[in-house]
């Protein structure tokens, strides 16, 4: 009998995952591994004066779905002829939900959806078409600093703005239950994120018994981006599924290794 799917994405991105995992016939468990939070009120001033030029970039890269749901709390409409770069299907997702979506306005991502990450859009983009002009980057904050160094070099004039907080949840009496049930037995854990399965790892190793970080070894990881699958190896995970961007390839994978 399969184990649960555990899906550990923000819960404000779990829900509708969570819904088409049960139109599969899988039982699913919503464990949040980041908590996201709105900037205080100095930073989201910021965020709002930087927003209100927006049609002064020549290209703006969202890198998560969060910063862009975020940042769009604040925008009224897409100014015409400012490009957008993100790096993987949910981010695209995002933007449709907030009615834009290529064809009225020209969307940049990595060629390859196994690929879904800075690197990659990088690869993907016009960079000599960028050099002199202006670049935002919003990210949450703590974001890092390859993607703007990198558009930097290239000769781009390069801005980043945080849009919202990010956090691993503390290790609560009912976080650790929680855990503990679910490392008992195998299941299938949907990790969108190196940070959140970093932040896993850190909290498995402050409960007891010791062998539950053994147990979280053997647990199967399904990820949608080749650098989570890198830090997943590097954490000592052996059984792993990349699958590429998108909630239809975490889905057909949970079909397929069902």
């Amino acid at each position: 009998m399969a184990g649960a799917v555990v899906i550990t994405r923000p819960r404000q991105q779990a829900e509708p995952l969570a819904r088409a995992v049960a139109a599969l016939g899988r039982e699913s468990v919503l464990l949040p591994l980041l908590d996201i939070s709105p900037l205080p009120d100095a930073g989201q001033a910021v965020l709002r004066r930087v927003l209100a030029d927006l049609a002064a970039y020549a290209l703006v890269v969202f890198v998560s779905p969060n910063a862009i749901d975020a940042a769009f709390a604040h925008i009224e409409a897409w100014p015409a002829g400012v490009d957008i770069g993100v790096v993987g299907e949910g981010s695209r997702a995002a933007l449709a939900r907030h009615g834009v979506a290529d064809g009225r306005v020209r969307i940049h991502c990595p060629n390859d959806p196994a690929f879904s990450d800075s690197e990659h859009l990088l690869q993907a983009l016009d960079l000599a078409r960028l050099a002199g002009r202006r670049v935002l980057v919003v990210r949450g904050e703590g974001g890092r600093e390859l993607l703007p160094d990198a558009l930097r070099g290239a000769g781009a004039l390069v801005e980043t703005v945080s849009s919202y907080r990010r956090a691993v949840p503390g290790l609560s009496p009912e976080l650790a239950a929680q855990l503990a049930g679910l490392l008992a037995r195998p299941n299938d854990w949907i990790i969108t994120s190196s940070e959140a399965l970093r932040g896993l790892v850190s909290l498995v190793e402050r409960l007891e018994p010791i062998e539950l970080q053994h147990q979280l070894r053997q647990q199967r990881l399904i990820v949608p981006h080749a650098r989570i699958h890198d830090t997943a190896r590097a954490l000592g995970f052996g059984r792993l599924v990349l699958t590429g961007s998108g909630d239809e390839r975490l889905l057909a994978a949970l079909q397929s290794q069902a």
